[in-house]
């Protein structure tokens, strides 16, 4: 939390949400899309996160109004899900997941939209679907976005490396800080308070008096072939929320969705 300048005037609220990944059976999934639990099929064992996750966030936007600006951190489809054979989808028309994009979106019921490009694999490598998912919520899309809420300036892009140790998470959203301040030592980039950043699907948070760097959690559950099979480490499901006064002063909460119902079990023999 940034504690500069005098506190006076209306508050602005700043939801970041990202990585939804609408289109796969593990990421944000509104109702018209869900399975039904009872179809009898392999699938049934997403029905009750896809539900359980979706009746969270909308339950949370609704405790969140109003909501002055909601910022779309990247990768709100999931894209053809080529390294899984598109099997791992409810579907993999881009333009049917960039529909269910929309529909995330609008229960923000924010004031104000900006998109963040995200990664081609998932987006389009040819043609930009969250243009589209931009276009349909008449809101601008960047590559990188800077924006002030109230004297606090966030540094929006959705790329970051990740890290194969714990300890390491911090190292690659602290570094994007010390570019940061070499870009604006420059004259040629905003100084940001709040560096913001996703992709890697957990939460890190780390600064000093100079600002802060945070990774946003993400909106899609563990469940894919690609994170079982190659990848290590913890995630996080959920989103951010800034509440920024004038002056400066702005406090950071993050809402979490509960993955414990999602636990592994051992096999017993």
């Amino acid at each position: 939390m940034a504690t500069k300048g005098k506190v006076k005037g209306k508050m602005k609220r700043l939801v970041v949400i990202s990585d939804m990944h609408c289109g796969h059976r593990s990421g944000l999934t509104p109702p018209a899309w869900q399975y039904k639990g009872d179809s009898g099929g392999s699938w049934d064992k997403w029905s009750d996160m896809q539900t359980r996750m979706w009746d969270w966030y909308a339950a949370e936007m609704k405790e969140l109004q109003p909501i002055d600006v909601l910022v779309v951190n990247g990768d709100a489809i999931d894209g053809k899900g080529e390294r899984a054979g598109s099997a791992e989808h409810v579907t993999a028309d881009r333009k049917e997941q960039a529909d269910m994009a929309v529909e995330c979106i609008a229960v923000a019921q924010a004031k104000h939209i900006e998109l963040i490009y995200g990664t081609p694999y998932h987006t389009g490598k040819e043609e930009d679907w969250e243009a589209v998912v931009a276009d349909t919520c008449k809101a601008a899309i960047h590559d990188h976005l800077f924006l002030d809420a109230n004297g606090t300036v966030f540094d929006f892009k959705h790329k970051i490396g990740s890290s194969s140790i714990p300890h390491g998470r911090a190292t690659g959203p602290l570094k994007e800080k010390l570019w940061n301040m070499m870009w604006a030592e420059r004259g040629l980039q905003p100084k940001a308070n709040v560096i913001i950043r996703s992709h890697v699907h957990y939460f890190v948070t780390a600064g000093d008096m100079r600002g802060q760097v945070v990774i946003t959690p993400a909106l899609q559950s563990f469940g894919s072939k690609f994170g079982a099979r190659q990848c290590s480490g913890t995630i996080d499901v959920g989103f951010l929320v800034f509440d920024c006064l004038p002056g400066g002063v702005y406090n950071m909460s993050v809402r979490e969705f509960d993955l414990r119902p999602l636990a592994t079990e051992a096999l017993r023999v």
